[in-house]
């Protein structure tokens, strides 16, 4: 059964080919389509299109679809084309030719525009919820552990002192700049493009400033052809959010993944938390992060694949549009629940308090010893060559102590300052 049925059926060949996985993923869509029926609807009798009466016997009718789909018992039937279908057949089955009416002034392709629109506003606010709730987490780690100093590296050569605070800290405002995207991708996902119809508009009057106010859209996709146009640059827009968290998470996961291994041993996990070898007895691996890592780096290229697609399309709707659900749906998915496994990960993680105690990081304090010198009167240079020629002839010994006081450094985190920069940044989410 098809919406545009003329009295023939497409070759089965053909269905298989072009719906492909539209039904499964479309029922991730079915309460933002009822949402966006009930408010063109709306919007409709206020122009005359439908009567009160009309109206309430719709409006009743959508519940009823809408109880069933929060109950988890909505399908889309065999031989029904996507969820847009089954909503309206739905209403026709119960209301007779009053149901017909519900798609005055609307064309498929603005109707998945909002559907598209609501849930991508809902699945970024899930994704921000996830990302407040590392956020926090990683906060929380890093002030706990703002005394307990680590290596630090540059070319993966032992370099200077750093701290878990430093650490944790860093990837939680890595987050924070991740959380600007997240914003922007937001924002462009919350405009109203109902009433574009197939692209051109529609010679009904329709009242596109009512939809949006009821759909709670903070603006209107104006011009009807650019709301066409944001089939795509919505769903890129997210996908760049979505690798930028991703790509943060998946250096956090290397991170951990290194620093379990023996030749480091900063941390450790409990057993129950790790996995083993069919034939080493001795291992304890940590396959979640290394799965984590390899979903971040695959979601780092949704936006790539979503550029592909969309590359050169003509102006207007084209079908190939379609297929950035069975790209953007799993991805929404698959990074929320890496975001709440890693929260849930970190949240049992065992760090060793003693390594800069190591004679093997002996070398990390000797900028630390520059400083001391120069501090004391010495010129840098001649401060820098005496320690290095300390080193060179194996006399330098480290004093271990670390003195950074400056915004942002071992001993002043402004932990405060990140998470209030966070904040502001997550209130626009809400």
């Amino acid at each position: 059964m098809k919406l545009w049925s003329k009295g023939f059926e497409p070759d089965q060949l053909i269905e298989r080919f072009t719906v492909g996985a539209d039904r499964e993923l479309d029922l991730r869509l079915a309460r933002y389509d009822v949402q966006g029926s009930m408010a063109h609807i709306r919007m409709l009798e206020s122009i005359g299109l439908l009567s009160k009466d009309e109206l309430d016997q719709l409006l009743a009718g959508l519940q009823e679809i809408a109880a069933i789909i929060e109950e988890g018992n909505f399908r889309i039937d065999d031989g029904v084309e996507d969820v847009h279908s089954q909503v309206e057949f739905m209403l026709t089955a119960k209301l007779g030719d009053i149901g017909k009416k519900i798609h005055s002034g609307r064309s498929r392709n603005d109707q998945v525009l909002v559907d598209l629109k609501l849930f991508m506003r809902d699945e970024l606010r899930r994704i921000a919820s996830e990302t407040e709730r590392l956020f926090h987490k990683l906060l929380e780690l890093s002030e706990n552990h703002k005394d307990v100093l680590m290596p630090g590296y540059t070319h993966l050569q032992v370099a200077m002192p750093s701290s878990f605070g430093l650490w944790f800290g860093a990837y939680a405002e890595s987050l924070a700049d991740d959380m600007q995207l997240l914003v922007a991708a937001y924002n462009i996902a919350n405009q109203n493009p109902l009433g574009s119809a197939a692209g051109y508009g529609s010679s009904f009057p329709l009242d596109r400033e009512m939809t949006t106010r009821l759909l709670g859209f903070a603006d209107l996709h104006y011009n009807v052809v650019a709301a066409q146009m944001s089939r795509g640059k919505t769903e890129r827009a997210a996908a760049m959010a979505i690798a930028a968290i991703a790509s943060t998470l998946g250096h956090l996961a290397m991170d951990v993944c290194m620093w379990m291994c023996q030749n480091f041993g900063f941390v450790s996990f409990p057993d129950e938390l790790t996995t083993g070898s069919s034939i080493m007895p001795h291992k304890k691996n940590p396959d979640v992060f290394e799965i984590m890592r390899g979903k971040c780096n695959r979601l780092t290229a949704v936006p790539n694949e979503i550029a592909l697609l969309t590359a050169n399309l003509p102006l207007g709707y084209n079908r190939d549009l379609q297929l950035l659900k069975d790209i953007i749906f799993p991805a929404t998915t698959e990074l929320a629940e890496c975001l709440d496994m890693a929260t849930f990960m970190l949240g049992h993680m065992q760090v060793r308090r003693d390594i800069v105690s190591d004679p093997r990081y002996d070398y990390l304090f000797t900028v630390e010893e520059v400083n001391r010198l120069v501090l004391g009167g010495m010129p840098f240079r001649e401060a820098y060559r005496k320690v290095g020629l300390e080193v060179q002839d194996g006399t330098y010994r480290p004093m271990r102590e670390v003195h950074h006081t400056h915004a942002g450094s071992i001993s002043n985190l402004c932990s405060d300052r990140i998470a209030a920069k966070f904040a502001a940044l997550a209130q626009k989410l809400k």
